[in-house]
């Protein structure tokens, strides 16, 4: 694209238009969803154990997204010469409805949702939301089955596979445990766990036998890339699922429980570059942003960073595989 080509039409701004994520069209009628990726917000912090706020995630995500929706048709990196998410097509489909305080409904809603984008065909990208929000969005997959395995890649300071406290299934410390109990999951890769608030040892011991891979932030960085993708399975589906407070609070302080000792930009991006390289990623989710703890915005900044390289990967590797790209 010529520098000419960027003069024709309006500048459009980051602040002015509409309000979507990426300054994506909206899609409302979710029997005709057309396009590449689906984003939808999954506003339910109702699982939370601390602090909620979450809630506000998915509307602050979209706001910080518009930072990178200049028009210019991809994203270039110049440490690789390649042009991300050329041609890519993002619907914002909106948000899941929400009942307050009703923790079936608001879940059957949101599996509702990624079902109707996977009946379209397209990526789903759900943004929540406390991290419970993982569990209909992995439910949705039931008759994805029949295409192979899931392998989850998950960021995250906490291990999240607590079985039941006081008769509660379905919180944020729940959906990896959720996740572990259906059939097509065929394992999981646990990064960043630490510190205290993370889990017992029990679980740790049962998400073992249940096939997790569980690597602290300190384990990844001795390990090094190389060293922790010989342990992710290569030519798998791979479900991405990230935390915000898998990241150090010193760059996502907007998070309703964040632990010290986390994982700066690009060790989590350098993985998951590497997991869309080596398999394909079918679905994404993005959790745990409560704007109102960072008034800077930076937290919802990174998270809107994070899902739109993330997706460049994704269909960049797409493309590789097609021999569609160099």
């Amino acid at each position: 694209m010529s520098d000419n080509a960027y003069e024709k039409g309006r500048l459009n701004l980051p602040f002015v238009g509409f309000c979507t994520f990426a300054k994506s069209p909206t899609c409302e009628d979710w029997d005709n969803i057309q396009g590449d990726v689906a984003f939808m917000g999954a506003p339910f912090d109702c699982g939370t154990q601390w602090r909620s706020g979450a809630r506000m995630g998915p509307r602050s995500i979209r706001e910080a997204s518009t930072l990178f929706s200049f028009g210019h048709g991809g994203a270039y990196s110049y440490e690789e010469d390649t042009m991300y998410l050329e041609g890519v097509k993002i619907v914002d489909i909106g948000d899941a409805d929400i009942v307050h305080t009703d923790t079936v409904k608001s879940h059957a809603n949101i599996e509702y949702g990624v079902r109707k984008m996977l009946e379209a065909g397209v990526l789903p990208v759900t943004v929540g939301g406390d991290h419970s929000v993982n569990a209909p969005c992995i439910k949705a997959f039931e008759e994805y089955a029949n295409k192979g395995p899931i392998h989850i890649i998950q960021i995250d300071a906490h291990l999240d596979f607590v079985d039941e406290r006081h008769g509660v299934r379905y919180g944020h410390g729940n959906p990896m445990r959720r996740a572990s109990e259906q059939s097509y999951i065929s394992g999981m890769t646990q990064l960043g766990i630490r510190n205290v608030s993370s889990s017992n040892r029990s679980d740790h011991k049962l998400a073992e036998e249940a096939g997790s891979t569980i690597l602290s932030v300190r384990d990844v960085r001795r390990l090094g890339l190389e060293g922790v993708m010989k342990l992710i399975p290569k030519d798998v589906n791979y479900y991405i699922t990230i935390d915000i407070d898998g990241f150090d609070p010193s760059i996502a302080p907007g998070t309703g429980t964040p632990s010290h000792g986390g994982f700066q930009y690009y060790e989590v991006m350098e993985v998951l570059q590497q997991v869309a390289e080596q398999g394909e990623v079918v679905g994404i989710d993005l959790c745990e942003v409560a704007p109102d703890y960072d008034q800077t915005g930076t937290t919802s900044i990174l998270a809107a960073q994070v899902l739109l390289n993330l997706l460049g990967y994704v269909f960049h590797a797409r493309a590789k595989r097609a021999g569609q790209a160099g």
